[in-house]
């Protein structure tokens, strides 16, 4: 036998062409298994995750466990109704329920809507808390004691007039993650992001109010000259 032959043999080639064969089929296989698993985890946790359609963008972003802590401190001599603006998972609404608070949300995305509406539900605090689909910018406040809002720069300022306007002035506001871009707050607590600022709707209200007669009062100067 010669050399060549003796490297390579018709059978030595057919076998190595079988398992290239096998290993190719493997390869499509597992491909085929992954590509499949991240199809599935991306429908599952794309609607938690994409922002939904607001005015203003705002993607799902978890509150830490400390920022819970600290909005629960922040209200904890507080009693009666609380909305939270832009409720995500709902975590910061049944927290409060436990608490005490007959709790609402809010929240465009309706996937995040119903999970935490399951979730109030194996909580047990499905009695004190209600849920709501729905537009933040197409709902008053007004019936509301206490507000939390977990916000974005770009909303702050327009969010500031809309909460003074609708509030009654025993109400208390505690934005998470950004203050608000005017309002004095009463106290802050917590350090870092996870600090909660709390405002005084008397307060900010009386500001509003003021800021308005200024106004009036420079049109009208302005009218008679």
């Amino acid at each position: 036998m010669s050399q060549e032959e003796l490297y390579f043999s018709p059978e030595q080639s057919s076998g190595d062409f079988k398992e290239r064969k096998a290993r190719s089929r493997l390869g499509l296989v597992v491909t085929g298994v992954v590509g499949g698993s991240l199809v599935a985890l991306y429908a599952v946790a794309a609607p938690f995750v994409a922002p939904a359609l607001r005015r203003v963008c705002l993607p799902f972003v978890p509150a830490t466990t400390a920022q819970v802590e600290n909005v629960l401190k922040a209200l904890q001599a507080r009693s009666g109704t609380l909305v939270d603006i832009g409720s995500g998972d709902g975590r910061i609404v049944i927290a409060a329920a436990k608490h005490g608070f007959h709790a609402s949300g809010f929240e465009l995305n309706p996937w995040l809507v119903w999970y935490s509406r399951y979730k109030a539900w194996r909580e047990g605090v499905h009695r004190s808390t209600s849920f709501h689909i729905s537009d933040l910018w197409k709902v008053s406040f007004a019936q509301y004691s206490n507000v939390v809002i977990f916000g974005v720069p770009q909303m702050m300022d327009q969010l500031e007039l809309k909460l003074a306007s609708e509030l009654p002035s025993t109400a208390k506001v505690v934005a998470c993650r950004f203050p608000f871009p005017t309002w004095v707050p009463e106290h802050t607590t917590g350090e870092g992001i996870d600090t909660v600022w709390v405002y005084n709707a008397e307060t900010f209200k009386s500001h509003l109010q003021r800021g308005i007669r200024r106004e009036t009062l420079t049109e009208k100067c302005d009218t008679s000259d």
